[in-house]
């Protein structure tokens, strides 16, 4: 079954790029890729641009409407995403526990819709 791990972020409880954190930080998504990879189940995972960099749109009355920065106002934000294959629920919840931002943000699993 395929899963998508989404990685809500506060950025102001995590490391600072120019911290020594930050290298042992950016290790743990690189240990989780190269693990996912290892076994077979990696897909997909990337991180994503700040939230302010975001635009979001919306059909209203038959008109596109944009917006600029994420709709919702919260300290939490969507930073990336992992997309892989698990055997059960029990092995992808372990793949998303060793996600870094799990310790001071949400990570939000998914079963992905199967349409064959």
């Amino acid at each position: 079954m395929k899963y998508m791990a989404l990685i809500y972020e506060d950025m102001t409880k995590a490391p600072a790029p120019d911290s020594p954190d930050f290298a042992a930080f950016m290790q743990g998504y690189m240990a989780l890729g190269a693990r996912l990879e290892a076994e077979g189940n990696w897909i997909a995972g990337e991180g994503l641009m700040a939230p302010e960099t975001a635009t979001c749109l919306r059909r209203r009355g038959g008109k596109v409407e944009t917006m600029d920065g994420p709709f919702a106002e919260t300290r939490e934000h969507l930073g990336g995403f992992y997309l892989f294959h698990a055997r059960d629920l029990d092995q992808a919840l372990a793949y998303a526990a060793m996600i870094p931002s799990v310790d001071w943000g949400t990570v939000e699993l998914r079963p992905v819709m199967d349409y064959s």
